[in-house]
C-alpha cells in the first residue's frame, strides 16, 4: 500500500476551500489526471481518470463528510484507494488543507511511480493547481 500526506496554506476562507474541493465535478479543473467525476447519488461518484500508463474509472463512496472540516472517501469499484481531505482554520481568509490518499499500486508504472515518489511530485502539482483555483475563487 502506497501513502501520500500533503499539506498546504491557501489565501482562501475554509469555507470556500471545502466548498471547492466537495464540488466532485469540478475535480477535473486542478486534479490533472482526472477527466470527469460523474455523481451517482448524494454519497457515491463515478471517476474517470487518466494517468501515464492507465486509463482507468472507479466508483466512490464518501465515507465522512464533515462541512468546512473534512471530507473522506474511499473506493468500492475498481482501483483500491481511500482518501480524505481536511481543512483547518488559520486566520481570517487563509486555510490549511491536509490532503491524505492511501493506495494499493497497479501494474508497473503505477509500482515505479510510487517507488520513485512520482505519486507525490503529481499530488504536489494537483494541490498547486487546487491553490490557484480557490484562490482565484475567495
Amino acid at each position: 500500500m502506497a501513502s501520500i500526506v500533503e499539506t498546504l496554506e491557501v489565501d482562501a476562507p475554509v469555507e470556500s476551500a471545502y466548498a471547492l474541493w466537495a464540488d466532485v465535478t469540478r475535480w477535473p479543473e486542478f486534479l490533472h489526471h482526472v477527466e470527469r467525476v460523474e455523481r451517482v447519488d448524494a454519497e457515491t461518484f463515478h471517476w474517470f481518470i487518466s494517468a501515464p500508463g492507465a486509463n482507468e474509472h472507479f466508483t466512490a463512496e464518501l465515507t465522512e463528510v464533515v462541512p468546512n472540516k473534512r471530507i473522506a472517501w474511499k473506493t468500492i469499484g475498481g482501483i483500491e484507494h481511500a482518501g480524505v481531505v481536511d481543512f483547518h482554520y488559520l486566520e481570517e481568509g487563509r486555510s490549511q488543507i491536509t490532503f491524505q490518499v492511501d493506495y494499493e499500486p497497479q501494474g508497473f508504472v503505477e509500482k515505479l511511480g510510487a517507488l520513485l515518489n512520482l505519486d507525490k511530485v503529481l499530488a504536489n502539482y494537483d494541490l498547486g493547481q487546487f491553490k490557484t483555483a480557490v484562490e482565484t475563487i475567495a
